[in-house]
C-alpha cells in the first residue's frame, strides 16, 4: 500500500483525484470513512480535502482512512467572510491562522499542498487604479509572508490560485499572481483551475507555459463546471502544455453538489451538471484516463 503522502499513481501517468466538494460541503472527521470509501471504489489516486473550518478535519481521523484506503491527499482552503489578507487587521490575522490550520492537517497527513485563492475574500471585487493595485499586492505580501514561513517549517508547499473576474478582482490571471507573489514566488507555487483559465486567459496552455517551474496543483473540470471531457475546453492544449513544463502532479475534478444549499450558492452551481454526483465522478476519472492513454502514445 501506499504511504498516504504518495500522490504518484501504481502507474506512469499523472494521479488522478477529485475533491469532495463533488459531493458535500462542509467535509468532516464524520464524513470521511464513506467519502474515501467512494473516491478510493471508484478508482481515484488522489482525495482532495477542503478545510473549511479548523478541526473539521484531523490528522489523527484522515491519516488512518488515508492508510486503509490507498488514497493520497491535498488540502485546500476556502476564503469565506472574514478571510482577507488585503483587509483590515483583525481579518488578516485570523486568516494567517487559518491558513496555519491548514498547513498544520496537511503535515500531519503527510500531503505535500495547500492550495487556494489565499489573498481575498471569495466574491470580494472593488476597482483599482494600477497604483492601488500595487499597494494591495504589498499588503496581500506582507500578509502572506508569516504564513509562507509556516509553510516551509513543515515541509507543504503553498500554490496561490487565481480566480475569475467575478470572483475576484485582484489575481485573475497567472500574471498577475506572479506579479503579485514578487519575491514569495519560488517559495510559493501557482495552482491554476481549468475552469478559472477559460474565462480569464487568452490560451490556457500559454497560461500553464507562463507558470512553468512554478505549478505545483492543477484542477480540472468542464468548461461548464461538470465533468472534463466533452465540452469546449482545448484539453489536448492543455496536456501538452502540461507535459513541457514537466507537470508531474495531480489532475484533481473540482466541482460542486446543487444539493448543498451554501456550496451552490457559493459556487453559483443553480442546476444539476450530471444525473448523479457518482456520475459525474465517473465519466469525469473515464476521460482523463483516455487523456493519459492518448498522451503516452
Amino acid at each position: 500500500m501506499r504511504p498516504a503522502h504518495d500522490v504518484r499513481p501504481a502507474h506512469d501517468a499523472r494521479p488522478l483525484g477529485i475533491n469532495t466538494w463533488v459531493w458535500t460541503s462542509p467535509l468532516t472527521d464524520a464524513d470521511a470513512p464513506d467519502l474515501f470509501g467512494k473516491v478510493a471504489a471508484l478508482g481515484y489516486d488522489v482525495v482532495e480535502l477542503p478545510l473549511e473550518q479548523a478541526g473539521d478535519l484531523t490528522p489523527e481521523v484522515v491519516g488512518p482512512l488515508l492508510e486503509a484506503t490507498g488514497l493520497g491527499a491535498t488540502v485546500v482552503g476556502a476564503m469565506g467572510p472574514g478571510r482577507d489578507l488585503v483587509a483590515g487587521d483583525a481579518d488578516v490575522a485570523a486568516t494567517q491562522d487559518y491558513l496555519r490550520a491548514c498547513i498544520d492537517l496537511a503535515a500531519g497527513i503527510g500531503a505535500r499542498t495547500v492550495c487556494g485563492p489565499f489573498y481575498a475574500t471569495t466574491g470580494r471585487v472593488w476597482r483599482m487604479t494600477p497604483t492601488e493595485r500595487e499597494v494591495a499586492y504589498a499588503r496581500w505580501r506582507e500578509g502572506l509572508g508569516p504564513v509562507v514561513e509556516h509553510a516551509a517549517a513543515a515541509g507543504v508547499q503553498l500554490g496561490i490560485e487565481p480566480l475569475n473576474r467575478y470572483e475576484t478582482s485582484l489575481v485573475n490571471t497567472v500574471d498577475q499572481a506572479m506579479t503579485g507573489l514578487g519575491d514569495l514566488l519560488g517559495p510559493v507555487g501557482l495552482a491554476l483551475d481549468t475552469y478559472h483559465l477559460n474565462i480569464e486567459e487568452r490560451s490556457s496552455a500559454d497560461a500553464i507555459r507562463l507558470a512553468g517551474q512554478h505549478l505545483v496543483h492543477l484542477q480540472v473540470c468542464g468548461n461548464d463546471r461538470g465533468a472534463p471531457g466533452g465540452d469546449q475546453t482545448d484539453w489536448d492544449g492543455i496536456v501538452s502544455a502540461l507535459d513541457e513544463v514537466g507537470y508531474d502532479g495531480p489532475l484533481v475534478i473540482e466541482s460542486f453538489t446543487a444539493d448543498n444549499a451554501t456550496i451552490a450558492v457559493a459556487a453559483s452551481i443553480w442546476r444539476p451538471l450530471a444525473a448523479t454526483q457518482d456520475d459525474l465522478a465517473r465519466d469525469g476519472l473515464v476521460f482523463l484516463r483516455s487523456l493519459d492513454t492518448e498522451a503516452a502514445r
